[in-house]
């Protein structure tokens, strides 16, 4: 609160308009989060492989599964969101890209990126399998 009133310093969410810029950050939170996720099934099926045949079988069972593809897809897809967007802040740190039209086109840049990488590794893993 400010000189006495009882309205708040910064405004409310709702009042921001949504742009790429800000998805992209909160993106870029989310899979970081979502990372992690997926880490903790790797090191299961790691624990799991080291464990005999049994438990991998079971591990090996689930990430077959429907569910289980599904959250490998959706892992890839963060971890390259995530690198994408990492290598969009090393650009930033190099002092370029501060721009609102430079940032929403590197935005762009990052979710196109992010989901052709992941069709690709997808698209080449299914071939080699």
């Amino acid at each position: 609160m400010s000189h006495g009133t009882s309205r708040p310093l910064s405004p409310h969410i709702q009042v921001y308009r949504w742009q790429w810029t800000m998805l992209a950050s909160i993106m870029h939170r989310a899979t970081g989060v979502a990372l992690t996720g997926g880490t903790l099934l790797l090191a299961w099926w790691l624990i799991a492989a080291a464990a005999g045949p049994g438990p991998y079988a079971i591990v090996q069972g689930f990430i077959g599964s429907f569910i289980g593809m599904l959250l490998l897809f959706a892992w890839s897809w963060a971890l390259f969101f995530h690198l994408c967007s990492g290598i969009r802040h090393l650009v930033w740190d190099a002092g370029v890209g501060f721009d609102l039209p430079t940032a929403e086109k590197g935005a762009y840049i990052v979710a196109g990126a992010s989901i052709g990488l992941t069709l690709l590794t997808w698209i080449v893993g299914l071939i080699v399998w």
